[in-house]
Formats: structure tokens, C-alpha cells, sequence
């Protein structure tokens, strides 16, 4: 869903979301550049720490300078006064101050585009996103295509014995999904078997 078509003309909240891989960063990157301004801070959780650590960097290799943080407070803090346009990546991963934080500089009259899932490797709401979701001013969500049957993707699946809530990784962890062929139920009776010593932590073979 795209609602690019109105929105109001002063602060606003765009959020970029979908699956992994279905090219969320890149849009992102994309959309500081089509906005046309150099008076903007971006910002990104430092536990994403893939590519750069100092960047924000999307799969194909476009990428912006920006700030890591650990806490959603970090970021109003690092505010400047010339700025008009924030942009944060992974914003799932940042704890729920994030709303409120989000809310203050939209009232402030900035313009902010975070981009993030919004499910997580288990189909759920991820992290403060439902939220976000809900307060957005405009949604572009996006798909990526499912690795079995190529239908659009809406879900992530995980491809290792690791049921942790939190587990950054890339196309060796997790892969795009429609919602038929998601099966976050083989991913935890895979990590169960290896948590008993019964298995290894490759299960990719075996969600289907």
C-alpha cells in the first residue's frame, strides 16, 4: 500500500516497511534523495552493524553517512538546529521511547522517514512498529518475492536453529516468504532439538 497521494503539509511521518529484501533501505536512500535536501541527520540502531557500521547501507550497495544508536533518547538529543529531515533505518530494533520521540519532532514541523519490518522472523508485530504503523502519515510497504514460489513476500523466515527474538543477519539467516510457505514453527523445534544437543544449527533444509 502506497499513500503518498496526501498527506498533511507540515510535520510528517513516512514509514517504509515490509519483509527483508523487499528493498526497504533502498527506498529509503531513495527517498532522502528525491526530497532534495542536505539539512538532514540520519540515524540507524547500532546493533545493525552488517555492512557498515557508520552507514546506512541497503543490499544492493547504496548507502548515506549516519549515526548509530543504541537508545531511541539518543536520537533527540542529536538533533540539530538546521536540520529538517530525519531519517532512521531499522527503526524495529530501537525500544518503544521511539514513538513518543517520533511524535515531538512531527510536531515540531520535520519530516521524518523511518523504514523498518514490520513483522518479525515469527510473524509478529515487531518491536514498536505496530505502533509507528499506526500513527504514520503515509505507508509505502513493500514486498519482496517468496523463495519458494516466487508469489509476492510478506514474511521473513528464518533459515537457522536460533529462536532468540533478535537476530541480525542476511541471506545466510533469513530469506522472503509469502504467508503459505512461512514456517516459523520448523525454526523452533529445530532450535529446541539443538538446545537438547540433538541437532545442528542449519535448518534450511528442512523449512519448507
Amino acid at each position: 500500500m502506497n499513500t503518498h497521494d496526501k498527506a498533511p503539509t507540515k510535520g510528517i511521518l513516512e514509514v517504509i516497511t515490509g519483509c527483508m529484501f523487499s528493498g526497504k533501505t533502498e527506498s529509503l536512500i531513495k527517498r532522502a534523495e528525491e526530497l532534495g535536501t542536505t539539512a538532514y541527520q540520519a540515524f540507524k540502531p547500532r546493533i545493525d552493524d552488517r555492512y557498515s557500521r557508520t552507514e546506512i547501507v541497503s543490499h544492493n550497495g547504496g548507502k548515506i553517512v549516519c549515526t548509530p544508536v543504541d537508545r531511541a533518547a539518543e536520537i533527540g538529543h542529536r538533533i540539530k538546529p538546521e536540520t529538517r529531515l530525519i531519517l532512521i533505518d531499522e527503526v524495529q530494533f530501537l525500544d518503544e521511547e521511539i514513538i513518543e520521540i517520533l511524535n515531538h519532532w512531527v510536531l515540531k514541523e520535520y519530516h521524518i522517514v523511518v523504514s523498518g519490518l514490520d513483522l518479525d522472523w515469527q510473524g509478529l508485530g515487531f518491536g514498536p512498529m505496530p505502533q509507528i504503523l499506526a500513527q504514520a502519515d503515509r505507508v509505502d510497504k513493500k514486498f519482496a518475492n517468496c523463495a519458494i514460489c516466487q508469489s509476492p513476500a510478506s514474511r521473513t523466515q528464518r533459515l537457522v536453529a536460533n529462536s532468540d527474538d533478535i537476530l541480525v543477519g542476511g541471506q545466510e539467516q533469513y530469506e522472503p516468504r509469502c504467508l503459505k510457505h512461512h514456517n516459523p514453527h520448523s525454526v523452533k523445534l529445530a532450535a529446541k532439538r539443538v538446545s537438547q544437543g540433538g541437532g545442528s544449527q542449519g535448518v534450511a533444509d528442512h523449512v519448507v
